[in-house]
């Protein structure tokens, strides 16, 4: 993945969505906000704390609101990403649409400035997971795997219910917690990376390695 050392750079140097990402910004910065660098994207900021990224996608540019599920959106225009329970996303696919969409956006990033300076926080999810039944079974036939599995984070662990359960046949849940045996017993989530080289790519078989 390329890197950038500004935001400039990341702007003018970055494929796809020039117009759009460049337009998005212009948002951003008239809202007030500040401008920097995070997790490789443009970060905007309220007094140090995490408002906005913009970001490019092969489909799309998206304005992304880390606290997005607090906001109101009645033109439902902001999208979860998978169980992300905080952020938000908005995409676009053209020019006109951001321009479109500009009033709506600016509304949007300014009710997301007044809940960060009110301190409102997403509802975390309670640590008690209702287990599905294969997982259950496992679990109890085999203590050492339950320590591994308890041991998880509850965020790892319910990312592995989900998963395990979206199963539709029983014979199918049982092989994929079988196959997620290992990762679990290294601690991993269901999307970590597990070679020691990058936490980036997801479901790494260590492929990527580097040769030394």
């Amino acid at each position: 993945m390329k890197t950038y050392a500004t935001v400039d750079d990341w702007y003018t140097q970055g494929e796809g969505w020039r117009d759009e990402v460049a337009a998005l910004r212009d948002i951003m910065l008239s809202a007030g906000l500040t401008e920097t660098m995070k997790w490789n994207q443009p970060c905007y900021t309220d007094k140090g704390r995490n408002i906005a990224i913009i970001g490019r996608r092969k489909e799309h540019a998206v304005a992304s609101l880390m606290k997005g599920a607090l906001l109101g959106d009645p033109r439902a225009r902001l999208l979860q990403a998978g169980q992300i329970r905080s952020a938000r996303y908005m995409p676009f696919t053209s020019i006109e649409q951001v321009r479109a969409d500009a009033g709506y956006l600016a509304d949007l990033v300014a009710e997301a400035i007044e809940a960060e300076r009110a301190g409102l926080r997403v509802e975390k999810l309670p640590d008690t997971i209702e287990y599905i039944e294969e997982l259950q079974q496992r679990m109890d036939a085999d203590p050492a795997f339950r320590t591994a599995f308890e041991a998880l984070t509850p965020g790892r662990r319910r990312g592995y219910n989900l998963h395990f359960g979206k199963a539709k046949k029983a014979e199918t849940r049982e092989s994929r917690i079988t196959q997620f045996t290992d990762r679990i017993f290294m601690g991993k989530g269901l999307l970590e990376c597990h070679c020691g080289r990058s936490k980036r790519l997801p479901r790494c078989d260590g492929t990527h390695r580097t040769p030394e």
